[in-house]
């Protein structure tokens, strides 16, 4: 299962007086839109070529789309517009806001996605990178994120709102339903866990990669960028990786990844990871995005399996 939360719109979907300030930006004419893949957003997501030959990334949203949807472009032209040169990110070009539609000018970058199902081969050329990358990023060269604690506090607690009562705990499975004091328990140092300096991305999959043609590999979408502890990222990413691919104890034992990480540490965190997906999950689908809660649960299951793991639990 690809991350892909609902239809995109085309280039074609703008008002013609967006399009046109736009190109007037751009000081050439968008000949070609190719809109990609993936990712959870219904609004433009294009590789475009320009009238004078040049290529740029085109991302753009209404509320009309999604009521979020804007404000979420406005805080990743924040965050891209400061980060560095020299890290493995696209840089911002230019944004349209109108007040209504937000879009954002970003380099093309002449790259894939990895794989999916991931593959060992993927994991072998992905994954290194991205430790490297999480080291080079400690501490944070960007100032005033908010740590990871404070973005995700509100929604990282999923499993002491089921506790709680707040979500219908019939679709859980029994081991989770049997656990879910344990669980909540769990979930609840997470905060202290994640603590750290280094820059996070906050939403790695394989929607948000690039490989390119020399081997690199780019980090793209970042608008949840915050602070924390190093290993965070890797963390969120596993689950995604588990569906279809191997999983994350797999994923783990074959890199040594975490080795320096408190069991305890990285089991809340992931205790908290999974609560976040499979209480999201049970919520109707946002706007624009009909295929999210579908995502979210196999994500859960596949977080949960690991936590268990971690836990002790066969």
């Amino acid at each position: 299962m690809r991350a892909s939360g609902g239809n995109r719109i085309e280039w074609d979907d703008l008002p013609v007086e967006v399009r046109t300030a736009v190109e007037g930006r751009l000081g050439s004419a968008v000949v070609r839109a190719d809109n990609q893949e993936g990712g959870f957003s219904p609004g433009l997501a294009a590789r475009c070529v320009l009238a004078d030959g040049r290529r740029v990334f085109l991302k753009a949203v209404s509320p009309a789309q999604n009521p979020q949807a804007c404000r979420i472009h406005r805080r990743e032209a924040e965050v891209a517009a400061q980060l560095p040169d020299h890290l493995p990110a696209p840089r911002l070009l230019d944004v349209h806001d109108d007040g209504r539609w937000v879009v954002l000018v970003l380099e093309d970058l002449a790259g894939r996605q990895p794989v999916e199902p991931w593959t060992e081969a993927e994991l072998d050329h992905v994954l290194p990178r991205l430790q490297r990358f999480s080291a080079s990023v400690t501490p944070s060269p960007v100032e005033g994120l908010q740590s990871v604690v404070d973005r995700h506090r509100p929604v990282f607690s999923g499993w002491r709102r089921l506790a709680g009562g707040d979500g219908d705990t019939a679709t859980l499975t029994t081991w989770t339903s049997q656990n879910l004091d344990r669980l909540a328990e769990t979930e609840a140092a997470w905060e202290r866990a994640a603590q750290g300096r280094t820059l996070l991305h906050a939403d790695l999959r394989a929607d948000n990669l690039l490989v390119t043609d020399d081997g690199s590999v780019w980090i793209v979408d970042w608008p949840w960028a915050c602070i924390g502890a190093a290993f965070v990222d890797l963390a969120f990413l596993l689950p995604s990786v588990g569906i279809g691919g191997p999983s994350p104890a797999t994923v783990v034992e074959r890199y040594g990844l975490f080795d320096d990480v408190e069991p305890e540490a990285l089991a809340a965190v992931v205790a908290a990871l999974a609560g976040f997906f499979t209480r999201s999950s049970l919520d109707p689908a946002p706007p624009g995005l009909p295929r999210i809660r579908a995502f979210q649960r196999a994500q859960a299951a596949v977080a949960v399996d690991w936590v268990r793991g971690l836990l002790g639990e066969t």
